[in-house]
C-alpha cells in the first residue's frame, strides 16, 4: 500500500488527499477550541473512580483467605488497573491533558502502574509508533518484534511459533512493553558492541527498566500481600490475577485496533515524502475500531477509537466518540473504509492472521493482495476503484471496491450451493 503515490492508491488525486487533511485539520481546530471544564471534570472523575476502586480492591484482599473476597479483589483491583492503564495512563501521557496545566495528569509528571518506565514507552509510542504508525522496520509495535503479522515481514523458522509466542506476551504484556524499548533484537544480532556509547546508552536503559520492575514487583508481591497479614498468599495470588487481567485485556484492545482484517500495513518507501495530509491518510488506513457501547469505550481506554485516536493521538479521549462521528462522514465521502467490529470479531480476526502467518508463505492460500487481512489496492484492479458510478457520477472509492469484492465472493461460494438446491 503506497500512501506517498496517490495514483497508486487509486481513486484519489493529490488534491483529493489534501481537502480530506485540511478537513482532518478543521476536527482538530473545533476539539481545541471546545476543550474546557467539562472534559477537565471528566478525567478528574475517572481519577477518583480508579483509586476508590484500587482502594476497595486492596482494602477487600484483607480477608482474601475467603473465596469470595479473593474473587471481588481481583475484579476490583483488575479493574482499577485496566482503567489507569489505559484511560488515564496511557491518555495522560499522550499529552490528551497537558492544556489543564495540572502538574498532577501532565505528560512531563505521569508514572503509570506497570513494568515498563514512563519515558521509555512515550519513545517508543508516541514518536516511533503514531510518527511511523504501521510501518515495517519503524514501528516497533509491529508485532513487538516477536510477531510475524505481515507478509512484508519475510517468513523465518522462528516463526512456526507465532501463536505460542502471542499467549506468553498477551499474559505478560506489560513486560513486552518494558523490554521494547530496548531494542534487544540489535543486542542478539551483535550491532551494539561493548564499550561503545550505544552500549552504554543500552545499559543506562537496563538499568531504569530494572529498576521499574522491582519496584512494581515489591509493590505488588511484597509490601501489600504483608500489610495483609496472614492473608499474605492469597493477597500475592489476587494481586497476579489482576495484574494478568489487565495484560490480557491490554494486548486484546492494541491488537485489535492494529492486526484484524483492513489494518494495512506499510514498508519505508511507502512514506518517502509523505505530506501531512497523506499521514492522516495512513492513520486511517492502518488502525481498526471496536465497535461497543459507553462501557466498552470506557474499559478501552477510548482506543475503541483507533482511527480517531491515530488521527488525533493528543486529544481528549472523551471526545473521541463524536469526532467519529465526523471521521465516517468524511469516510463516505471520499470513499473510504472504515474498519470497525465488534470485539470478538476483531479478537478473531488478529489471531487468525497470527496463526496464518507463522506459516511461510507457499503455504498460504491468498497472496499479499488478495488475502482478507489486507485492503490493497491491487486486490481490486479491473473492478470499480477509480471508475466512474454511472448513478452519482462520482469516482468509485476503496470503500466500494471492498463492498462489491465481497459481494463477488459471496456470490461465487453460495452459486455451487444454489446448484446443488
Amino acid at each position: 500500500m503506497a500512501i506517498s503515490d496517490v495514483k497508486e492508491y487509486a481513486h484519489l488525486t493529490e488534491a483529493d488527499v489534501e481537502a480530506l487533511g485540511a478537513e482532518f485539520d478543521a476536527i482538530r481546530r473545533d476539539i481545541e477550541s471546545t476543550r474546557g471544564e467539562r472534559d477537565a471534570r471528566y478525567i478528574r472523575n475517572v481519577i477518583r473512580l480508579q483509586r476508590a476502586l484500587e482502594i476497595s480492591g486492596r482494602t477487600v484482599l484483607f480477608a482474601s483467605f475467603l473465596p469470595p473476597a479473593w474473587l471481588a479483589g481481583v475484579a476490583l483491583l483488575g479493574t482499577s488497573k485496566i482503567i489507569e492503564n489505559m484511560e488515564i495512563g496511557h491518555n495522560v501521557m499522550h499529552g490528551q491533558w497537558d492544556w489543564m496545566n495540572d502538574p498532577e495528569i501532565h505528560s512531563t509528571h505521569w508514572e503509570w502502574d506497570n513494568a515498563g518506565p514512563s519515558k521509555h514507552w512515550k519513545h517508543t509510542h508516541n514518536y516511533l509508533h503514531h510518527k511511523y504508525t504501521n510501518v515495517l522496520g519503524m514501528d516497533d509495535d509491529i508485532g513487538y518484534g516477536l510477531l510475524r503479522v505481515t507478509r512484508d515481514q519475510r517468513w523465518k523458522p522462528f516463526n512456526i511459533g507465532n501463536p505460542v509466542y502471542n499467549l506468553v506476551l498477551q499474559s505478560l504484556f506489560e513486560y513486552g512493553v518494558a523490554i521494547q524499548h530496548l531494542e534487544l533484537g540489535k543486542i542478539a544480532a551483535g550491532k551494539v558492541q561493548p564499550g561503545t556509547p550505544e552500549r552504554a546508552e543500552f545499559d543506562r536503559k537496563v538499568d531504569e527498566v530494572l529498576a521499574k520492575v522491582k519496584k512494581q514487583a515489591l509493590k505488588d508481591y511484597v509490601v501489600f500481600p504483608l500489610l495483609t497479614g496472614p492473608s499474605f498468599f492469597h493477597t500475592l495470588t489476587a494481586n497476579l490475577a489482576a495484574n494478568v487481567i489487565r495484560n490480557i485485556w491490554s494486548n486484546a484492545v492494541i491488537f485489535c485496533g492494529h492486526f484484524p482484517d483492513g489494518a494495512e500495513k506499510f514498508t519505508k518507501a511507502d512514506i518517502d515524502n509523505e505530506t501531512h495530509a497523506q499521514w492522516y491518510l495512513r492513520q486511517m488506513l492502518g488502525s481498526a475500531n471496536i465497535s461497543g457501547g459507553k462501557l466498552m469505550h470506557f474499559m478501552t481506554g477510548n482506543l475503541s477509537h483507533q482511527i480517531e485516536h491515530h488521527l488525533f493521538p493528543d486529544l481528549p479521549s472523551n471526545r473521541y466518540a463524536e469526532i467519529a462521528v465526523r471521521v465516517r462522514e468524511l469516510c463516505d465521502k471520499y470513499d473510504l473504509p472504515y474498519t470497525t467490529g465488534s470485539l470478538p470479531v476483531q479478537y478473531f480476526k488478529a489471531w487468525r492472521t497470527i496463526a496464518k502467518l507463522s506459516l511461510p508463505n507457499k503455504y498460504l492460500r491468498h497472496t499479499a493482495d488478495d488475502a482478507p487481512e489486507t485492503a490493497s489496492e491491487r486486490r481490486f484492479n479491473g473492478r470499480a476503484v477509480g471508475t466512474i458510478d454511472p448513478v452519482t457520477g462520482k469516482r468509485r472509492g476503496l470503500r466500494t471496491a471492498i463492498a462489491e469484492g465481497r459481494r463477488r465472493l459471496t456470490r461465487r461460494t453460495s452459486a455451487p450451493v444454489a446448484a446443488a438446491s
